[in-house]
């Protein structure tokens, strides 16, 4: 018992970003089990899951200062606490609607679109740019592309509109509790990335720039 309890007290050790799959925002480092009855929470960081039941972490890979949580602040992220390592920044290109991602000796290496809405009822959508790719386009876009479409992919009008107004009412401080919003982000037919609540990112294609990534998630997150 005591073994357990001083492992608890270990910090979870910092883990590459760059081949992983899966990343979630999050201040937790170890998840509560049926022997530990609360989380153990850390530092909030950009993280990747190892493991699972008991050994399951969230395991750090990025980390981001007090002052890119600001929305005018700037947005870099850091592969160490101490912010001496710079992993990525992000530039505003056009107000908060387009970005530009640079690697730490500030060369370009891919864009971030924020989309405004046609519809009241729909969030703003996103795109991803990443050289020597078609863009990257989120599944919120498909209701702006007809009805056909929306149906083709089984998914009606009203219904979207309704599944909206449920989930925005909840965002408001409704007394639903919040359910999992799932993105998929496809370049074409090719499913590239899914997400779940703007937290949690799962890569699908080998080929997508982590970087990219994690600075969507930072936008999401401020």
């Amino acid at each position: 018992m005591f073994g357990n309890k001083r492992e608890d007290e270990r910090p979870v050790p910092i883990v590459a970003w760059a081949d992983a799959w899966e990343f979630v925002v999050s201040d937790e480092e170890r998840p509560a089990t049926e022997r530990r009855r609360r989380a153990v929470l850390g530092r909030r960081a950009i993280r990747v899951p190892q493991g699972g039941g008991l050994q399951r972490v969230n395991a750090p890979c990025a980390f981001f200062p007090c002052e890119t949580l600001h929305k005018d602040g700037p947005h870099r992220l850091y592969e160490d606490p101490e912010g001496e390592r710079l992993l990525c920044s992000i530039d505003a290109a056009d107000g908060r609607r387009r970005y530009g991602v640079r690697d730490p000796q500030g060369a370009l290496v891919g864009s971030i679109h924020r989309v405004a809405p046609l519809k009241h009822a729909l969030r703003p959508t996103w795109r991803l740019g990443q050289p020597g790719h078609p863009e990257i386009v989120s599944s919120a876009e498909w209701a702006k592309n007809g009805p056909s479409e929306m149906l083709q992919r089984g998914v009606g009008k009203l219904l979207l509109g309704v599944v909206q107004a449920i989930s925005d009412a909840g965002a408001e401080g409704g007394d639903q509790p919040e359910k999992a919003r799932v993105t998929e982000w496809r370049k074409g037919s090719e499913l590239v990335m899914t997400s779940e609540n703007d937290t949690r990112f799962l890569i699908r294609a080998a080929w997508l720039y982590r970087r990219l990534v994690l600075s969507h998630a930072v936008l999401r997150c401020s």
